[in-house]
């Protein structure tokens, strides 16, 4: 990638792409990221588990333990360790374990040649635990607050009759707020403070302890252990319930593209022939243009990159008006609320999509069948239930290709079910669409909608490693941006119905929603639709106009024209700096980031390397943020449906930066020299600039 194209290269390069295309490919887990393995309860556990006996030695735990009148023996994994930070794997330190087997109890009680532990009763639980939640969580109130294991989020709080009670966070009451999070780590000095003087006043010296919570259900914590030499607890949680499920494996999944790919291109092109055309038009003529167009040979000598302006940036309203030709002149306004990896965002959609009194509304590329997703998708299942209207827009590739790339860090023995729509919409009120896919485009916008009032969107689908694994961004909106992206989720919803094309004009041409009030901030909303890339045109414009500086986060870097704008921008003294992952989750056609880093970094770019996964799409032009779904790709750029938010707001902008890419630039690692290189790289990466 050094911003010069060979047009023999692009027709061996179209080889390759028919090969890959006819192979077919797939994604590849990243990083393994925390799971509980334990057993699965086969039913609600409606009584405690009280522990009669418990050791605790090198390879783990063994438990005996009464469920009302019978007598188990259990057990699982466990090395307390002193605590770090609440990212400590959940197997080797402390945090949750799962009780990964159990079962009637023999004549002989556990044998292991662990150390014995004290045990402490419900009771003994009740005062500790008041003691250490009295100043935490509100009494009295409709508030509670969430604990962050790790690998799941519990919700606390009194209910009406002042009763300390705990549920998983989706599973909590729709009639409460959360006012705080902490991690489990965060409270172990406060939590042994008073456990000491507990023990002290009851004359127990013992060092290694285990409490009965008397906790009960499924995805309960009946028992904590407790090393008082160390410091150190963890909680022992069950499973949930066991589900019956038609599952579907890699080669049920294909069937189901395929399947998936014949009614794009026949049944659902009867109803939809005005946009299925005017997509293959734009795809057709944007391939021929891609194919032929021959960038510059050089931007100037690498050898001579000026150094930084120290002159003012771009004048942001001027920028602002140009803007308005770009985006139709459609200004609107909003506040602002940036919610960085899982814990951030799905603590806070949980929280306000449990309380959601009249509509949630999702639009999104991928709604998967891993655990972590079915545990939202049963969150959902629920509000419909009660009352609230559920409609859910999924992209049908995204969503069934999303069942071939099988997860290792899922819980052994799992086995999700075959049609995630199928499985939302069973024993529920809730209403699927699934998008079609003409010519391979897809519907990659990311929008969650509660009550036409708030709404979340980025980069972030309904899956398991959006919760845990990756690095990625939502942002919350509130203010009259919330309508205007309730219209789109309407637009796009009436044309995912049976009357397709004449669906959406009529939704088009109807009163628009003005639900969500009329405050906030200047900002605007960019899209990628046929014929009309205005965030591939406005991120463009922004990088010609950028005078001071340009940060970008991005995990796929295949368009050509926007690095060679980046570069470009560099050799006029911009301070541009580049975050990126070197290994994505798709394989072998991300060679093109390393060689996207290799020609920026040419060029003067700095380039830092994100440790691990960074799904994130966000940039910062000289004080203009923009930010959302696209990547910068083809796709992302030109063919597929996007949107980003854009404001030039100060306080916003800032934020931005703060939360983001200042903490980004300091956990990543700067690139000081190229990545080695191979010609058959260039053809790789020339396959990704097609097919991604």
């Amino acid at each position: 990638m050094r911003f010069d194209r060979n047009r023999r290269t692009r027709q061996a390069g179209w080889l390759v792409l028919i090969a890959v295309l006819l192979v077919g490919c797939g994604g590849q887990p990243v990083e393994h990221y925390p799971t509980l393995t334990g057993r699965f309860a086969e039913e609600a556990n409606a009584q405690p588990l009280i522990a009669e006996r418990a050791l605790l030695g090198p390879s783990g735990f063994e438990l005996e333990f009464r469920q009302g009148d019978t007598l188990y023996q259990g057990g699982g994994r466990l090395e307390l360790t002193p605590p770090v930070d609440d990212t400590v794997a959940v197997e080797t330190g402390p945090l949750l374990v799962p009780l990964d087997y159990w079962h009637e109890a023999g004549e002989a009680p556990p044998a292991g040649d662990g150390t014995p532990a004290t045990i402490l009763g419900v009771d003994d639980w009740h005062v500790v635990r008041n003691q250490l939640f009295a100043s935490l969580i509100p009494v009295g109130t409709n508030e509670g607050i969430v604990i962050h294991f790790g690998v799941d989020d519990y919700f606390l709080y009194f209910d009406q009759n002042d009763v300390f009670s705990v549920s998983i966070i989706d599973e909590k009451p729709g009639d409460y707020l959360i006012a705080a999070r902490y991690s489990f780590v965060e409270l172990l000095p406060l939590g042994f403070d008073i456990l000491q003087a507990f023990l002290e006043e009851k004359g127990i010296a013992d060092s290694l302890i285990l409490i009965n919570t008397g906790d009960k259900g499924a995805y309960s914590l009946p028992f904590v252990f407790v090393d008082r030499t160390i410091e150190s607890a963890a909680f022992v949680r069950l499973g949930s319930a066991s589900r019956d499920y038609v599952g579907g494996g890699s080669g049920e999944a294909v069937v189901a593209t395929a399947g998936h790919f014949v009614t794009s291109h026949t049944t659902k092109m009867i109803s939809r022939p005005f946009s299925s055309a005017l997509r293959l038009l734009f795809m057709a003529t944007d391939t021929v243009g891609e194919t032929l167009r021959i960038q510059p040979t050089s931007l100037a000598d690498p050898a001579r990159i000026p150094p930084l302006s120290e002159g003012p940036g771009m004048d942001l309203d001027e920028w602002e008006r140009e803007l308005d030709d770009v985006s139709d002149g459609k200004r609107t306004r909003g506040t602002v609320r940036y919610l960085i990896d899982g814990e951030d965002f799905f603590t806070r959609f949980i929280d306000e999509a449990s309380r959601a009194e009249k509509s949630i509304s999702l639009r999104m590329y991928i709604f998967d069948n891993d655990d972590y997703a079915l545990r939202i998708a049963d969150m959902l299942k629920r509000r419909s239930n009660e009352g609230v209207d559920v409609k859910i827009l999924l992209d049908g590739l995204g969503t069934i290709v999303s069942r071939v790339e099988e997860q290792e860090s899922l819980p052994e023995g799992y086995l999700g079910p075959a049609s995630i729509p199928a499985y939302l919409e069973s024993d529920s009120e809730i209403d699927v669409r699934m998008a079609a896919n003409p010519w391979l485009t897809g519907d990659h916008v990311k929008t969650l909608i509660i009550d036409e009032k708030l709404a979340f969107t980025g980069g972030m689908n309904i899956a398991r490693e959006y919760r845990y694994d990756w690095h990625d961004m939502m942002i919350e909106l509130e203010g009259p941006v919330v309508n205007r992206i309730q219209f789109e989720f309407e637009k796009a919803w009436a044309h995912a119905g049976i009357f397709g094309d004449l669906g959406y004009f009529v939704r088009r041409i109807s009163p628009k929603p003005r639900g969500a009030g009329d405050s906030g901030d200047p900002m605007r909303l960019l899209f990628t639709r046929a014929d009309d890339p205005q965030i591939f045109h406005a991120q463009r414009r922004a990088a010609k106009r950028a005078r001071k500086y340009i940060y970008v986060q991005n995990a796929y870097f295949t368009d050509d024209a926007m690095l060679y704008e980046l570069a470009q921008a560099r050799m006029r003294g911009v301070d541009v700096r580049v975050i990126m992952p070197l290994v994505t989750d798709r394989g072998a056609i991300t060679k093109n980031n390393a060689l996207a880093a290799n020609a920026l970094l040419e060029h003067g770019v700095r380039v830092f390397i994100y440790p691990g996964m960074s799904h994130v799409k966000a940039a910062v032009f000289d004080g203009w943020a923009c930010l959302g779904s696209a990547n910068l790709d083809r796709w992302s750029l030109k063919l597929n449906k996007e949107l980003n938010i854009a404001t030039s707001e100060p306080d916003a902008v800032r934020r931005l930066e703060q939360a983001l890419f200042d903490v980004d630039f300091e956990r990543s690692v700067e690139l000081t020299e190229p990545f080695p290189e191979r010609w058959s790289d260039y053809l790789l990466e020339l396959v990704g600039d097609y097919v991604f």
